[in-house]
């Protein structure tokens, strides 16, 4: 049974063949002004978001259209002084390794033979290299994929080993000390050596990695506890280290809004009448066994009804593992059902879906075997996920109240809500939660904004500053910022 290519299953529509920049008239502001704030020396502390990681890595023309490094940049209007980062200073990063070496950031590639668009690797990256620059005078300590507990620990920055899963190459290259600093006691360093402005986003990665991993590892989702516990430690340590600065602290969007979630659709198995054929024999017994239970009083009809295996000619939904089910292990049946649309898929799955896995070397993912729990979000831990940055969003906001003169919520979850409502634009050019050139707002990783994204973010940090501190800081042009880059 053959399927046809995944890279078709990812749906990119209305590409167009121009530059994904735009002008924008500028309007006439009043003189900038730092007004009840002082920002000459402004420290950022957060994870991909801060680092500016973009299309799966970090690379030069990424990390310097994060938005902290665009917000440093308005800042010098009012006094603002220079921004130092890590520079990575590499073309195209590092996203994974492949069979001849590293491979660099994402593109949309276009399929020459069905036209269809995915995300590929570049060509060649380069290994993060250590930072050889001044870290005594680094502002932006934002680490890639770092959650609270790895900014508190010593172990993100080394030692670089199986038993040490906290480890961070993208830490240890400019921490002042790999394997004995942390990320937050440098950021502190950094407040304490004159710093007055702070931008702190973090915790995000506390439940999304469990949601990207298709929530299939429970612990390293963090409870509510630590992340209060860890939390308030960072963000206290750093407001100790200069009591005179302020700051700006965002929340977490909602993870649903994210491409990578998005991109691959429930009916991804296209089949023939003779291949549905085929595999609904396949599946005759289990359904029989599900008529039996049903009888029994084992399950309701209802559920045999869900778990029930039918193919039929054209798009299907595939067979996929759901824990939520009634456990029929008893009688010789799997914790098994087709995908709905209630159910959030991995990006992943586009390259794993038909294709055969260790297990099931002549098998087809998703037809002849189930999709695993790593591919696949049900409903089920979708509410839980949702319940967990609802939590962490209002111990968030929590903390920022706790300290109501110094600092200030940017809603960062507002705003990535507006955007996936088609309700931001600028120039009369929109900003939408997809991928796809020239309006997506997503890299192409489908979980980082790209640089046009950023400037909007930037500008929101700008807003809130601007209405806190009556400040008035210059706000970008976010059609300036590239976006993503047209299908090669």
């Amino acid at each position: 049974m053959k399927l046809l290519n995944q890279s078709t299953y990812i749906l990119l529509s209305g590409l167009l063949l121009g530059a994904c920049q735009y002008e924008f008239p500028a309007s006439p502001v009043d003189a900038p002004d730092a007004g009840n704030a002082d920002f000459s020396k402004y420290v950022a502390v957060g994870n991909s978001l801060t680092a500016g990681l973009m299309d799966g890595a970090l690379y030069d023309r990424a990390q310097q259209n994060s938005f902290a490094v665009i917000l440093a940049g308005q800042l010098e209007a009012t006094g603002g002084g220079s921004f130092n980062v890590p520079d990575i200073d590499s073309e195209n990063g590092f996203f994974s390794m492949g069979p001849s070496g590293p491979l660099g950031r994402l593109i949309l590639t276009a399929n020459p033979s069905t036209g269809a668009i995915a995300p590929a690797p570049i060509g060649t990256g380069d290994l993060p290299t250590p930072y050889t620059g001044d870290k005594a005078a680094l502002n932006n300590f934002g680490v890639p994929g770092i959650t609270l507990g790895q900014a508190l620990t010593p172990l993100t920055g080394g030692p670089a080993s199986a038993e040490n899963p906290a480890y961070s190459p993208l830490y240890a290259r400019f921490a002042s000390n790999p394997g004995q600093s942390t990320v937050i006691g440098d950021a502190a360093a950094a407040m304490a050596d004159g710093g007055t402005f702070l931008s702190f986003w973090l915790g995000a990665n506390d439940v999304l990695g469990y949601a990207i991993g298709g929530a299939s590892n429970p612990t390293i989702l963090t409870t509510d506890v630590d992340f209060q516990t860890r939390y308030t430690a960072a963000l206290t340590t750093l407001l100790q280290a200069n009591p005179a600065a302020n700051g700006v602290v965002m929340n977490i969007p909602a993870f649903e809004h994210l491409p990578y979630f998005n991109l691959v659709p429930f009916n991804a198995i296209p089949l023939t009448q003779v291949q549905a054929d085929q595999a609904n024999q396949a599946y005759a017994l289990y359904n029989g066994g599900l008529q039996q239970a049903a009888m029994g009083g084992l399950i309701t009809e209802e559920e045999r009804q869900y778990r029930t295996i039918a193919f039929s000619a054209g798009a299907n939904a595939f067979v996929m593992e759901d824990e939520s089910l009634t456990d029929l292990s008893s009688l010789g049946l799997p914790s098994i059902r087709q995908s709905t649309t209630a159910d959030k898929t991995t990006l992943p799955l586009s390259q794993a879906l038909g294709a055969p896995s260790e297990e099931n070397p002549n098998g087809q993912r998703g037809v002849s075997f189930p999709v695993e729990d790593e591919f696949v979000l049900i409903p089920d831990e979708q509410m839980e996920i949702n319940g967990k940055i609802t939590t962490f969003n209002e111990l968030i906001t929590a903390a920022v109240n706790a300290n109501p003169e110094r600092l200030v919520l940017v809603d960062a979850a507002a705003f990535i809500d507006q955007v996936a409502a088609g309700q931001v634009s600028a120039g009369g050019v929109a900003l939408n939660a997809s991928i796809t050139p020239p309006n997506g707002g997503f890299s192409v990783d489908g979980v980082h904004p790209n640089g046009r994204a950023h400037a909007f973010l930037a500008n929101l940090v700008i807003d809130t500053i601007n209405a806190k501190w009556e400040s008035n800081i210059p706000k970008v042009n976010p059609n300036a910022y590239i976006a993503n880059d047209l299908p090669r």
